[in-house]
């Protein structure tokens, strides 16, 4: 099993009493609902009161109750009920393949197709009579196909997207998927990829293995990328270790997706938070830590001025029905009941000065940074000296030229070795019966990541 699956096991409540076997949503857990195939993106707190607004449908979150993660529903006039599979689309999947296992070619095409809005004879004041009589939504969807003059003539990919594009329409479907650091940092890069930097999944993977980020590990983040970061290093550790979020000046970073992650109490006692000017204080002299500390508040007072018109743009993107536990991605009104989902879990407390102690003593072992809104060398500068020999570290930028200015400092200074600028790369690929093929559109960008070795100079 691997460390990430190893976290989502160890996910419990937040008032500490574990669900049966930690795959199973509890009261109070937050989850990830994924609308009509990622058409739209919910994190939602379970509640029997919640409610959730699809289309113009007001429907319960209770359902949702004590069921695996990974479960699919499907909204029947105005409640969510499990997800059965119509009989109808099985036939027209099965169509595909032959018997002998090869992929069937068929005759049919849709080159006498007119669309010309003749071929329903279905009309809307049919469908809401049948609404009216208690019809659902795949009722009306079979009548839809029933009473379509072309549906019998189009291919079969083409039946299965007129039934797909209705079955959006008429009985929506909803995903609940586990709030883990790939679901979070897909999601959040698919709609507001600013809120975290850029950083794409793929990139996030490469950081966490580039810094060597293992149990019992001591990971000294900088993380100015709402704490999706600091939780995906949480989430691997597994309750080992700690993960110390450093941050400049006196005011910590925002933490927002780190309460979202579902975490035990006992992953939250290893999210510790402090300032680097504590870190530094026996590494630097006082004028050197209080020249940091002015340089920091610089940085806070910028940070902080940007925070309002941040919250400001989000206020549009809150769900209507943010009253009942509900709020859709991207929103970080501090009134939102999201955020308040994982009240009782206090990950982010202060560092108690033992701990700091023993971090100053021996180092921490590996370093994680992404801050695109700073300047990376200072800051590399300051907190290197704070890992032990041989640690690795991994650094995460929008842009190249500020970790270019990084390498060729580190390079000067001989601070590290094994120093590497490396810019990832993916493809999605669609894999379905004769439609295999790399995805028309792709991400053309992920950012770049400086990964080195620290080692002991001279001048250390």
């Amino acid at each position: 099993m691997s460390c990430s699956a190893a976290a989502e096991c160890c996910c419990s409540e937040p008032n500490g009493n574990k669900s049966n076997n930690g795959r199973v949503t509890w009261e109070g857990c937050s989850v990830l609902l994924d609308i009509n195939d990622g058409d739209r993106l919910v994190f939602a707190r379970l509640s029997p009161a919640a409610k959730l607004k699809i289309g113009n449908k007001n429907c319960s979150l209770q359902p949702l109750i004590g069921t695996p993660f990974g479960s699919l529903f499907q909204l029947d006039g105005t409640s969510l009920s499990p997800f059965i599979p119509s009989p109808q689309a099985d036939a027209t999947n099965n169509e595909e393949i032959k018997d002998d296992g090869q992929p069937n070619v068929e005759s049919r095409d849709n080159r006498e197709l007119v669309d010309n809005n003749t071929a329903q004879t279905l009309t809307g004041e049919d469908i809401e009579a049948m609404r009216r009589q208690g019809a659902g939504g795949n009722e009306i969807i079979e009548a839809l196909i029933a009473n379509s003059a072309t549906y019998e003539k189009k291919t079969a990919f083409s039946q299965e997207k007129y039934r797909r594009k209705k079955q959006k329409k008429y009985a929506p479907k909803v995903l609940m998927r586990r709030p883990v650091a790939r679901s979070i940092c897909e999601a959040y890069f698919k709609k507001y990829p600013s809120k975290i930097g850029f950083l794409r999944v793929d990139t996030l993977s490469l950081l966490l293995s580039m810094a060597n980020v293992s149990a019992n590990s001591d990971i000294l983040v900088v993380d100015m990328i709402s704490g999706l970061l600091t939780g995906a290093v949480a989430e691997r550790l597994g309750g080992t270790g700690f993960v110390c979020n450093s941050y400049l000046g006196q005011s910590p970073y925002s933490m927002d997706i780190v309460r979202i992650f579902n975490f035990s109490d006992e992953i939250c006692k290893r999210i510790l938070r402090c300032p680097i000017s504590d870190l530094l204080s026996s590494k630097e002299s006082p004028e050197q830590i209080l020249q940091v500390a002015d340089v920091n508040d610089v940085c806070n007072v910028e940070t902080q001025s940007n925070d309002p018109m941040g919250v400001t743009a989000n206020t549009d993107e809150i769900s209507h029905s943010s009253g009942n536990d509900i709020s859709d991605l991207g929103a970080e009104n501090e009134n939102i009941p999201v955020i308040r989902a994982c009240k009782a879990t206090k990950a982010g407390e202060k560092a108690p000065q033992e701990t700091i102690d023993s971090w100053k003593e021996n180092g921490f072992s590996s370093l994680l940074i992404a801050a695109p809104e700073m300047d990376i060398w200072p800051l590399v500068r300051d907190v290197l000296p704070l890992l032990s020999n041989s640690a690795p570290f991994a650094i995460y930028h929008q842009y190249l030229q500020p970790l270019a200015t990084c390498m060729h400092n580190l390079q000067l200074a001989k601070m590290a070795i094994g120093l590497q600028l490396s810019e990832p790369w993916l493809r999605e690929y669609q894999v379905l019966t004769s439609r295999t093929h790399p995805s028309m559109q792709m991400s053309a960008f992920g950012g770049y990541i400086l990964t080195g070795t620290r080692i002991c100079s001279s001048s250390n």
